[in-house]
């Protein structure tokens, strides 16, 4: 859908502040504000800011090049669906479909977000400062030198990392009293590439996967992940690192293949 610059009721709604363009998005239906955001980037805009968010879905979806758009309010489904590159910092809670088969770019959720974030994400990275719901990270791939992470600075629901094929994904359980477990069942369930780091203890892992030690290489990679999510939430990174993870690792790369075949 094309913003057209006859079309006033949406076109009053931008304000220009220095160098970013600020949208109310208050009562914007959701086509016509993602027509807004895509009229922007077109036009090589790369600051933007809306304002009053409240529901709107496939924001950032699909976009490409890297504009910073900071989000203030409560996105809805399918943030940054197969986006290409931008930047989305959200200050406030997220729905389900974070991420959804994201290609490149990066997801900051300053609260908590829904299920299935990250599903069939195949680059780029998502932080969340807080906990997520279910099938986090499910069918989470990478190609090449395509590597998706996706940090979980809380805990997690049922279903984590769920036909996980590539990727890394780290549940930091930040928000987890002293001595309280992970509720997630069936964590890893399918799971046949990839990486997860998780601080405390899982109580449910699915057939398919194991827990391994943790190596030199492991933790340079965490403090790389871990002081960029610290960087975004003001969390200190050298504590962080004090925590003791466990790796989750498929077992095979091939889980149901005497299913399918013989």
């Amino acid at each position: 859908m094309a913003l057209h610059n006859g079309d006033r009721h949406l076109t009053e709604r931008i304000t220009t502040e220095n160098s970013f363009r600020r949208v109310d998005a208050r009562g914007i239906y959701y086509r016509d504000l993602n027509a807004i955001l895509k009229n922007l980037n077109d036009k090589g805009v790369k600051k933007i800011e809306l304002l009053n968010v409240c529901g709107q879905r496939y924001i950032g979806t699909n976009l490409d090049g890297n504009p910073e758009i900071k989000i203030h309010g409560i996105p809805g489904n399918d943030l940054g669906a197969f986006m290409k590159g931008p930047s989305l910092i959200v200050y406030g809670n997220a729905q389900d479909g974070c991420g959804n088969t994201m290609d490149d770019g990066r997801i900051v959720i300053h609260g908590d977000a829904g299920d299935i974030v990250g599903h069939s994400m195949r680059g780029g990275k998502i932080f969340v400062r807080g906990d997520v719901g279910y099938r986090v990270g499910i069918h989470m791939k990478e190609y090449g030198e395509k590597k998706p992470i996706l940090v979980v600075g809380g805990t997690a629901q049922d279903f984590l990392g769920e036909y996980m094929a590539g990727g890394i994904l780290v549940v930091l359980g930040l928000t987890l009293k002293d001595g309280e477990e992970h509720k997630a069942r069936f964590v890893g369930t399918g799971m046949h590439g990839g990486k997860m780091y998780i601080h405390g203890k899982v109580t449910h892992l699915g057939r398919e996967v194991e827990i391994a030690g943790i190596e030199d290489s492991d933790r340079r990679l965490l403090h790389s992940i871990i002081s960029e999510y610290c960087n975004y939430f003001d969390f200190d990174t050298s504590e962080v690192m004090t925590h003791d993870f466990a790796k989750v690792i498929p077992i095979t790369k091939r889980p149901y293949g005497k299913l399918y075949a013989h």
